[in-house]
């Protein structure tokens, strides 16, 4: 009788020392083990996963508040007094982290699949716990500063939920292979059926999970209705300096239906457009009058607001990143730029014939304007010829004394009380009114202005919920958007649903590969780390198999042996 030694073949594991070297620093064969993971590191695994899923929320986030980056700036700005795009460094560090965290989630993925044993590198536990931590603080301090901005993400799953439910499907669907390797090489134990329950929970919340999103664009085409006008809110702000005369014309060369401005009064009644509550960012007043940049701007008279620079601090501080695209010329307009009047940017809205919105900044008591300020701004609409019907007043303040001008509400009002007012539009931020609100009012016949909408997804999504206009900084952004980023016929979206949802296809799947398998090598694939006699011997009797089929045709025999049969495989 043929005795048979075990058989040792070291082959090179080039894969396996790059997941374990990277990992845990193990580059060595013996210095990897195929034990069960301590709980110390089991724990730095579950610390791992939460700092991706945080990460993910995080770049998730500021994904969607693209569409805020210049209110966020401003905010900034009023609590620091410097100008910068504080964004930059906030997208950097997020994409570095999320790169960094996810490359190490996917090796202990590997790690898990491979049957390795978890441990991983103290130079990498101090990376996640560092990333994890600033994480943290960030997002405690944005909503400290920005604490509106977070309804921005149930806003965006109105118009993202489709495509992260479809997402989250195949990541359930990818890791039931983990799931099931995991329950397969283990022994049987109680915490092996609770990962099952979860898993199985989790899987069927993402399954029914679309029943409890609405989506504005899952809809039939032939209902969509007339694309959102477009209102300059203060011009094109992103090509020119807000709220000044070349910015109005930009805004008007990229096919605004109205222009939008702020109007502060000066000490000498005249109406001018200015923003801020001072000049410091948008003029050089440090530079003329260094004693009062703090002042605010309706302290002074029309004549010291005309002598200041309203364009150089565009091109020095190049809030938008969009200097580069000018050209000389325009460079040198805007570098002679003053602080544009009110009776300026309307004669440019007569002779353009359209509309302006008019965001009218009262003048504190102690000012001299005080109780004029109405009167002053009625001469300069006057002056300026338009049409009054085309202007918009905001807000609603004085209906009394406004006549034949459109006035809008700038607050979110009930039915009864904007017929009791008068109003005809409402102009309402984008996190403060619902799709719902949004079809409730057109059905009376009040006209719904959005701001601010700057990000293509936002304007798509306000498309489909029937908007009649949008105020936005970007014209130019929202100019090239001719139709909704996408658009789905509710019947589609259910066979998707129904599709993905569906698990027999994947277990067929399975079964078929399993088929194609023999006894030895799915006993192989079942049983448990540690090696055993028995494996031993059903692996040298699987490698033995194959060399005597090699070696010799079926039905043939050696001097040694007989030929080996089909029945003794």
């Amino acid at each position: 009788m043929v005795k048979h030694q075990p058989l040792q073949v070291y082959e090179k594991q080039v894969f396996l020392s790059f997941v374990t070297g990277i990992y845990g620093c193990r580059w060595k064969r013996y210095q990897r083990s195929q034990d069960d993971s301590s709980q110390w590191e089991c724990a730095w695994f579950l610390i791992l996963c939460s700092s991706f899923l945080l990460l993910l929320f995080w770049a998730y986030f500021w994904l969607v508040a693209q569409n805020d980056f210049n209110d966020f700036n401003w905010l900034v700005y009023n609590r620091s007094g410097e100008w910068k795009d504080e964004t930059i460094p906030i997208l950097t560090s997020t994409t570095l982290g999320l790169s960094y965290v996810s490359f190490l989630l996917i090796l202990a993925l590997f790690h898990i699949s491979l049957g390795q044993q978890l441990n991983l590198f103290w130079v990498h536990k101090i990376g996640v716990l560092a990333t994890l931590l600033i994480t943290i603080s960030g997002i405690v301090s944005v909503d400290d500063i920005w604490e509106d901005e977070l309804d921005i993400l149930l806003i965006s799953f109105q118009s993202t939920a489709p495509f992260l439910h479809i997402g989250a499907l195949v990541s359930v669907t990818a890791l039931s292979w983990m799931v099931a390797a995991y329950v397969v090489r283990k022994e049987r134990s109680n915490f092996q059926l609770m990962v099952l329950v979860i898993y199985f929970v989790s899987l069927l919340a993402v399954c029914l999970a679309p029943i409890t999103f609405t989506c504005p664009c899952i809809m039939d085409r032939h209902t969509l209705k007339a694309r959102p006008a477009i209102i300059g809110r203060r011009g094109a702000p992103m090509l020119a300096p807000e709220n000044s005369i070349l910015s109005f014309h930009r805004a008007l060369q990229l096919g605004a239906s109205t222009l939008e401005a702020d109007v502060t009064i000066s000490m000498d009644g005249v109406p001018f457009l200015m923003r801020d509550q001072t000049l410091r960012r948008t003029t050089d007043v440090s530079r003329v009058f260094p004693a009062r940049q703090f002042q605010d701007a309706s302290f002074f008279n029309w004549t010291e607001i005309r002598s200041l620079n309203a364009g150089t601090w565009f091109l020095q501080s190049d809030p938008y990143w969009t200097v580069r695209t000018l050209t000389p010329k325009d460079r040198s307009r805007i570098a002679n730029l003053t602080v544009c009047s009110l009776v300026e940017m309307l004669r440019l809205s007569a002779r353009a014939n359209c509309s302006a919105w008019l965001n009218i900044h009262k003048p504190p008591p102690e000012h001299p304007r005080f109780r004029s300020w109405f009167m002053d701004t009625l001469r300069v609409l006057q002056r300026a010829g338009i049409v009054c019907f085309q202007v918009t007043w905001a807000p609603d303040t004085d209906r009394g004394r406004v006549r034949g001008l459109q006035q809008a509400a700038n607050e979110k009002l009930s039915l009864e009380e904007i017929r009791q007012r008068g109003i005809t539009s409402v102009r309402l931020h984008y996190s403060k009114i619902s799709h719902r609100d949004i079809q409730e009012y057109l059905a009376n016949n009040v006209s719904v202005t959005i701001y601010p909408v700057n990000g293509p997804w936002l304007y798509s999504l306000l498309w489909c919920s029937g908007v009649p206009s949008v105020s936005s900084d970007a014209p130019q952004v929202l100019r090239k958007v001719p139709y909704p980023i996408w658009l789905m016929s509710r019947g589609a979206y259910s066979f998707i649903w129904i599709f993905m949802s569906e698990p027999d296809c994947v277990g067929q799947w399975r079964m078929g590969g399993m088929q194609r398998c023999n006894p030895e090598q799915i006993m192989l694939c079942a049983v448990g780390r540690r090696p055993s006699p028995d494996v031993n011997i059903m692996k040298e009797k699987l490698i033995l198999s194959g060399l005597m089929a090699l070696s010799f045709p079926l039905g043939e025999e050696s001097n040694d042996e007989p030929a080996l049969k089909k029945s003794d495989y």
